[in-house]
């Protein structure tokens, strides 16, 4: 079976949603119009895997200019352990460092032992001596966005 690896496109967000779901959930930040406007800020840094005409695995990536981060990675379980997930990785961090930004950070969930190892696995290190905070804002539109 073939698979695939394209840039992700805003046409993508219905698969991509779906897939988001089964794998990790969603949170009110996974809208079609924030995933259009970090595609936009950041062309060609998140991919997709295709076999044929289905996502079966993606990863959201972007930067502040100085950290990359990576967002979102799901693989289909009818396709994990074959490599998918580091080569999606792996295209990441070289566009990353291709535009020059020396380090990036990915977020795992606590209760996440899986996601943990896989990171680690690939080299990854916690940051043990760093805290993350998070406060939801109010958008323009009145509602709360929620991480």
């Amino acid at each position: 079976m073939s698979i695939e690896l394209c840039a992700m496109t805003v046409q993508d967000y219905d698969q991509l949603r779906d897939l988001w779901y089964r794998c990790e959930g969603l949170s009110q930040s996974d809208t079609r119009s924030q995933l259009e406007q970090l595609l936009h800020d950041h062309p060609q840094l998140s991919c997709v895997a295709r076999h044929e005409e289905e996502i079966v695995a993606a990863i959201l990536a972007g930067h502040d200019g100085r950290r990359g981060y990576l967002y979102h990675l799901a693989v289909e379980e009818k396709w994990r352990k074959q490599g998918l997930a580091r080569q999606l990785v792996d295209h990441c961090l070289e566009r990353l460092a291709d535009i020059g930004i020396p380090r990036c950070t990915v977020f795992v969930y606590q209760e996440n032992e899986a996601a943990s190892q896989f990171w680690e696995r690939l080299g990854w290190r916690q940051r043990a001596e760093l805290k993350v905070f998070a406060r939801d804002l109010e958008t323009t539109n009145g509602k709360q966005a929620h991480e």
